[in-house]
């Protein structure tokens, strides 16, 4: 996600969205045509070799409430059909999704669903933590995104987050240039967890629907206290794929079999053209759409999902291959000073005709200090972990009967 006064590619952009200057614009014009094309990198001999220590493949104990099982194995993460410059690309591939390569990896749990707005107040309940979207931002804190706090002006010292705004434009509106979308944003003084369009609404009736406008800080905070983690992108892609399967979407390579709607994405032609044929204009209620294979809900669609690691365009032609946590520093050639994590599954504003977010091998970024109305999380566990989380869990059932 871009930071305030900057425009990036990724869907889900950050808080400080401002209207752009000339120069700005020619700047990430420039960065864009100098991100090279991906390198066509062979897996090494070594990614064949046998695992040592064995792969952990089958559940160590019962699963801690509200998780589920996925079995560890290998997959092909990513692919090679990429298509080049102006040839067909209907399902929108992108270059950041090559090459293919050998993932090997342990089995985790994950959350059955989203965090939720309920989950969500119970933390925060518990711990008195505030998001950072709440919280009136200093330049040092704004700096944090990896521009210098000289940058900042005192008009985007301001809480709040971004939006989708109803009321673009659509006389201007212009689809043919890179980052398009964030001509439909805003950033909304006072837009938060509590209030996700601004001040004046609120999740009174949303607390089964999934908490967004979180940042990836806040998603790790939550995470803690929960005693689980963010999943890893490898993670993440494995689960969506059902363990690993060579399917376009969690349930198969047809994004509407017969003509049923399986995730919360938009329909028609997006901005201009919303239809909401699935029947959400923005979140829907946990569980509202049928469970994948392995009994996750909205592993596709609904909300972006924080990951653990950090975002490398081209990671996957270095990644290793048992158990990836990600590059040890972020690089996006199109914007090499922000720093930004992953985050997976597409969400409720994703569409055909500019983001499919939704597919199972899709990637996406997001600057790791904001958040937006359309990103929240889940959370993972591995075996090392469940004791922390079983005292965690203690604690949270502990806390519920005081109340």
């Amino acid at each position: 996600m871009p930071e305030r006064g900057r425009v990036t590619q990724s869907p889900s952009t950050p808080r400080w969205v401002l209207p752009l200057t000339l120069a700005a614009s020619l700047v990430t014009v420039g960065l864009a045509a100098l991100w090279p094309a991906p390198q066509r990198v062979s897996p090494s001999a070594s990614v064949f070799e046998d695992e040592s220590p064995p792969l952990i493949v089958e559940a160590p104990h019962s699963a801690p409430p509200g998780m589920v099982w996925v079995s560890g194995g290998r997959f092909r993460m990513g692919t090679n059909a990429v298509p080049g410059p102006g040839m067909p690309n209907p399902n929108r591939l992108k270059p950041d999704e090559f090459p293919e390569h050998s993932v090997v990896l342990d089995g985790f749990w994950l959350d059955v669903t989203e965090v939720t707005n309920r989950q969500f107040s119970e933390f925060v309940a518990m711990t008195g933590y505030q998001t950072f979207s709440e919280k009136t931002p200093t330049r040092e804190d704004l700096a944090r995104s990896g521009l210098p706090a000289s940058n900042f002006r005192a008009e985007h010292l301001v809480a709040g987050s971004l939006c989708f705004n109803p009321d673009f434009d659509r006389s201007t509106l212009d689809t043919s240039c890179d980052g398009w979308e964030y001509q439909v944003w805003k950033f909304v003084p006072g837009a938060n967890w509590q209030h996700p369009e601004g001040p004046a609404s609120s999740i009174t009736d949303r607390q089964e629907h999934p908490v967004v406008h979180v940042s990836w800080e806040d998603a790790v905070a939550y995470c803690d206290w929960a005693g689980k983690r963010l999943p890893t992108e490898a993670e993440y892609e494995y689960a969506s794929r059902n363990a690993g399967r060579d399917e376009r979407y969690p349930w198969g390579d047809e994004l509407t079999p017969s003509g049923d709607y399986l995730c919360n994405y938009s329909q028609g032609a997006f901005p201009i053209e919303m239809q909401i044929l699935d029947g959400f204009p923005g979140t829907s209620p946990a569980r509202t759409y049928p469970p994948s294979s392995l009994g996750l809900y909205d592993i596709s669609g609904n909300v972006w999902e924080w990951c653990h690691d950090y975002y490398d365009a081209q990671y996957y032609a270095a990644s290793p291959r048992r158990n990836p946590q990600g590059p040890a520093q972020c690089l996006d050639p199109q914007e090499p000073d922000i720093i930004k994590r992953v985050i997976r599954g597409g969400s409720f504003m994703c569409n055909t005709n500019s983001c499919t977010g939704y597919r199972s091998g899709a990637r996406m970024k997001g600057e790791f200090t904001s958040g937006t109305f359309h990103t929240g999380f889940r959370c993972a566990l591995d075996g090392a972990g469940h004791a922390r989380s079983a005292e965690r869990q203690q604690a949270i059932e502990a806390w519920r009967k005081s109340r």
